[in-house]
């Protein structure tokens, strides 16, 4: 097999795994309070010193346009999980923070969550996890802007 074709059925692979996977996840996702694209701002804003963002970089965590963040991000902030504010150091900017609401929405639904996942990834054992994580983040790195 040559390497192009190696490259795309590994890529098949990867691709249809994180499908299979993502369909389930959502499947479990307790939407109750937040849909997954909402955790997911709230998880990347969890992961920040602070748990706070300017929106220009949140969006590069997101697989969101920009105008479809600032209308999640309304969303959010007028359910009082989110708070928006002018950035002290360029006014043009605007610095979204979860608030004690949202980090409580973001721990609760993250239990479940976190232990769906698990439940997912428990067919690799540890040694496996490790690989996969060493792997997909040499793909990241590849894949990275210039």
């Amino acid at each position: 097999m040559s390497e192009r074709a190696t490259a795309v059925e590994a890529w098949e692979a990867l691709y249809r795994a994180q499908v299979a996977v993502l369909r389930q996840l959502l499947a479990e996702f307790p939407h109750d309070e937040v849909s997954f694209t909402e955790y997911d701002v709230l998880f990347n804003l969890y992961r920040q010193p602070g748990y706070g963002l300017r929106i220009r970089d949140l969006n590069r965590h997101l697989l969101l346009t920009q105008p479809s963040v600032s209308r999640l991000l309304d969303r959010l902030a007028s359910r009082g999980l989110v708070r928006k504010s002018s950035d002290p150091s360029d006014a043009r900017g605007t610095i979204v923070t979860l608030t004690e609401a949202g980090l409580d929405v973001f721990r609760r639904i993250g239990t479940q969550h976190s232990a769906s996942i698990s439940n997912r990834m428990s067919v690799l054992d540890a040694a496996e996890l490790d690989e996969l994580a060493r792997l997909s983040d040499k793909l990241r790195a590849g894949a990275a802007p210039a």
